[in-house]
């Protein structure tokens, strides 16, 4: 097989000249295909069935043990100009970088399959979408790819009538860390990684294309391509509001992206719509507002801590067509994490018989799970609306144990984006290093942007101009802690009450109070009708530390050195606004119930 576009063709030859596979395989897509690479790699080893009562056409695969997450400190963007790459990328230059991957490409395909994926991220006919073809050697990353991008013969299509697409070259190699790259080629749009077969590494689709290279491809084009999930807001109303919210991994995206209502909101008719829980990509349309998609067409999502209790919604598609990676399972196979329930798993993610006296964890800290978004509960049509969803609020988040209240709102697009470039969160399992650091992550895109962070944050302000209408932004931090580490806010369903407040100041319909870090609600402000928090508890979420900000401010200040000469004066110029704020305010600004009736909706 082969496709009706030359430089397809020939840019496929080429792969294959230098590395030597037995076949090819081009990627149709089709089910007949997709339980025949499933039947391989099952006679392989490479998949294991799970129970086929409790999670049919559910599979296991076990990563090597060296090879079980991103590798931030061998992941390279490559321009020509080392500026341009920026301190928040590993740089080499292009030349150099080819030389050094091709030469493990050499012949590594040998006694193996290479599959030819052509894919869209996004809806197949939208505008908005992106094609590319991933060349890889892994019939895994084939399975995974299958589940989130549209793969297969539309996608091919498409790229033949459009004549351009992203090159991405994967093959798992040995394995060996030493030998172990994955490298982006923004003026080329093209991917290269070698030696790993971590989905975050392997599936060209997902972070590399959708992030890196899509970031870059969105400065030339006027577009975002953001680290974001997508949840739609459903009021009694029947009115729908989108919403975009970023966090570092493994801090709750895919939960809040499929966020069950409390009791008392559900009976009053509150809903909530997935679009997307990972990478979202906003473009200005016709009527000025921004118009987002989400490129991907299923979850990879961190399974540890997923629950009945967490994320109903995510525990109820995985028990059907679901892949799994790196969990533990039961002695009657069914897939296990810790977080999931009170068994005792009967063999641990290496397949080793677990022993709970050991204290090691039985499923990998950062296992995941593979499945299409179709099987999610709260899975809406929308997410394949080739216009994309209308974008109310943009929210920046993460882990922080002290200072960040609840929710902050900004007092406009400049202090927005200043509040997404100096976010600052907990390092997690889903990046080598580490746990448990505070870092700065902006917009949570620092292991993903594809270019220099002062020229991205340029590039979000130069949406504030005459014809868009842009969201408001918000910070959120569902994570403050008191000072025996208790969490302060219960978060999961009741993240709602903030989110309905959120919209609620995107329409004009609640109250807030200025700050010098921004507009917070007072108490009265959220709706916390049936909710058992301790008043205490509630100052706290929403008080402003002047003191503490203050230090912020500074540390906001050297963060920002750390990207110059091309800080944006904007940027800087609302940095020194929030430090002369501050500077005027002294000791705590606690929350006050408010003395006037809210005209926020109530669920009740």
């Amino acid at each position: 097989m082969s496709s009706s576009l030359p430089a397809l063709d020939q840019w496929v030859a080429e792969v294959a000249r230098l590395t030597s596979p037995d076949r090819i395989h081009w990627c149709d897509g089709s089910d007949a295909e997709a339980r025949e690479l499933t039947r391989q790699m099952l006679d392989s080893g490479e998949l294991i069935a799970l129970n086929p009562d409790s999670h049919p056409d559910c599979h296991l695969h076990r990563s090597d043990p060296d090879d079980v997450a991103r590798v931030e400190h061998l992941t390279f963007v490559c321009t020509p100009q080392r500026e341009d790459a920026g301190p928040n990328n590993h740089w080499l230059e292009p030349a150099q970088a080819h030389a050094r991957i091709d030469a493990l490409f050499a012949g590594c395909m040998r006694g193996r399959t290479l599959y030819v994926v052509p894919y869209c991220m996004g809806p197949i006919d939208s505008p908005l979408a992106r094609c590319g073809v991933e060349i890889t050697d892994s019939a895994y990353v084939v399975a995974n790819m299958r589940k989130m991008t549209r793969m297969g013969a539309p996608a091919l299509a498409r790229i033949e009538r459009e004549g351009h697409f992203v090159k991405g070259l994967h093959s798992t190699g040995e394995l060996d860390p030493e030998r172990r790259y994955i490298m982006h080629f923004p003026h080329e749009l093209t991917i290269k990684s070698y030696g790993s077969g971590y989905g975050g590494n392997a599936l060209l689709g997902k972070k590399c294309h959708a992030l890196r290279i899509a970031s870059w491809q969105a400065r030339q084009e006027g577009w975002l391509a953001e680290h974001m999930l997508i949840v739609g807001i459903q009021n009694p109303q029947g009115d729908i509001h989108y919403i975009a919210a970023a966090f570092p991994s493994a801090c709750g995206k895919t939960n809040l992206a499929m966020l069950i209502p409390p009791e008392s909101y559900r009976q009053a008719g509150w809903k909530v719509w997935t679009v997307g829980d990972d990478i979202c990509w906003m473009q200005p349309g016709a009527d000025g507002r921004l118009w987002a998609i989400n490129p991907e067409a299923g979850f990879f999502g961190v399974a540890p801590g997923t629950s009945q209790g967490t994320n109903r919604n995510a525990l109820a598609m995985l028990d059907r067509d679901a892949l799994f990676t790196n969990v533990a399972v039961t002695g009657d196979n069914q897939p296990w994490w810790e977080g999931l329930d009170d068994r005792v798993p009967a063999l641990d993610w290496q397949g080793r018989p677990y022993d709970r006296a050991s204290g090691t964890p039985a499923a990998h800290p950062n296992s995941r799970f593979t499945v299409s978004m179709h099987n999610c509960p709260s899975y809406t049509d929308e997410a394949e609306n080739p216009a994309g969803v209308p974008i109310s609020a943009i929210v920046f988040g993460g882990r922080r144990r002290h200072l960040a209240p609840l929710v902050v709102e900004a007092c406009d697009w400049t202090h927005g984006v200043l509040i997404g470039a100096s976010m600052a969160s907990e390092t997690t399992a889903a990046a080598t290093g580490k746990v448990g650091v505070v870092r700065r992550d902006p917009m949570a895109m620092k292991p993903f942007c594809g270019y220099h962070f002062g020229d991205y944050w340029a590039h979000w302000l130069s949406f504030d101009r005459p014809g868009v209408t842009l969201p408001k932004i918000f910070q959120v931090n569902w994570f403050r802690r008191d000072d025996d580490g208790r969490f302060l806010w219960p978060g999961f369903g009741e993240n709602l009450r903030v989110l309905e407040w959120i919209i609620a100041r995107c329409r004009g319909q609640a109250g807030a109070r200025d700050t010098a870090i921004g507009r917070l609600p007072d108490q009265d402000d959220l709706n916390l009708d049936g909710l058992d928090l301790d008043a205490a508890d509630l100052q706290a979420l929403l008080a402003v530390d002047a003191d503490g900000w203050r230090e912020e401010a500074e540390a906001i200040a050297r963060h920002l050195d750390g990207f110059q000469p091309r800080v944006p004066p904007a940027l800087l110029h609302e940095r020194e606004r929030l430090a002369q704020a501050l500077a005027a305010s002294t000791g705590t600004v606690a929350a006050e119930p408010t003395t006037t009736p809210t005209t926020a909706p109530s669920p009740a």
